[in-house]
């Protein structure tokens, strides 16, 4: 099974550093982890570094060797919109990256999958500069899976979503990671969702690695009061699941 590691990994704009030190031990295949902080914490220039979209001391490893850029693939926050290009379009040249142009009927069939699996496929001959933010990101979300990573890096992928689709997605990524053996890492803003979709977290502050280990044991009202500033508990509701209730913001 794939597993995933990170070995004192950094990264700097220019002489600015803006991550450093931080190391991870073996994340394995079917699991989803949550990278969470505050704004401009690093946690997107985590998930660059992680993906090789920028360099930095460290190592990043991926079954104990050096990963490739076709085994990790990074879904940012903006996915921009190509109004030249079609829904399936965008999705076809991505599952061609790094590959030959002639399209077999099986990269096709897969394509029609996974449209259909997104609840997407009424959108595939739209042009992409046509869609509303969510839609973008689930066109985002489809070109990621078309590419079958052993490692899915998603930046807020639900930012832009309603209540029903974020939902919708997380239960679909939870499921896909446990079917396909795939590690996902996903920076989440509500805690409730990592609380609830995710077996680990990994608290990302000022650009270190403030926590890490599984979610009921990093979430919690030290942790909300030292890095969210915030004054929170978490109960636990009818179901007996975990929550944040958030009784204020501190000061000083």
């Amino acid at each position: 099974m794939v597993a995933l590691a990170l070995n004192g990994i950094g990264a700097a704009y220019g002489r600015t550093k803006v991550l450093s030190d931080v190391s991870i031990d073996d994340l394995k295949g079917g699991s989803v982890t949550a990278i969470i902080g505050p704004n401009a914490a690093g946690k997107s220039t985590l998930f660059k570094r992680i993906a090789s979209l920028i360099k930095g001391p460290g190592l990043v490893q991926l079954s104990g060797t050096q990963a490739g850029p076709r085994t990790i693939c990074y879904m940012p926050q903006d996915t921009g919109a190509n109004a030249v290009l079609t829904v399936y379009e965008s999705v076809l040249l991505s599952a061609k990256q790094g590959s030959g142009w002639r399209v077999a009927d099986e990269e096709l069939i897969e394509i029609d999958k996974v449209l259909k699996a997104l609840r997407i496929d009424n959108l595939a001959f739209r042009g992409l500069g046509e869609l509303s933010g969510g839609q973008r990101q689930l066109v985002a979300l489809a070109q990621a899976l078309i590419r079958k990573p052993e490692v899915l890096l998603m930046d807020e992928p639900t930012s832009a979503l309603d209540l029903h689709r974020q939902v919708e997605v997380l239960n679909f990524i939870t499921d896909i990671a446990k079917r396909d053996g795939m590690i996902v890492l996903i920076a989440l803003h509500d805690l409730n969702h990592a609380l609830h979709y995710c077996e680990n977290t990994i608290v990302i502050d000022n650009g270190t690695m403030a926590a890490s280990g599984a979610t009921s044991s990093v979430i919690t009202r030290d942790m909300l009061r030292d890095i969210y500033r915030i004054d929170a508990r978490i109960e636990q509701c009818s179901q007996g699941k975990p929550m944040v209730i958030v009784d204020g913001a501190l000061h000083g």
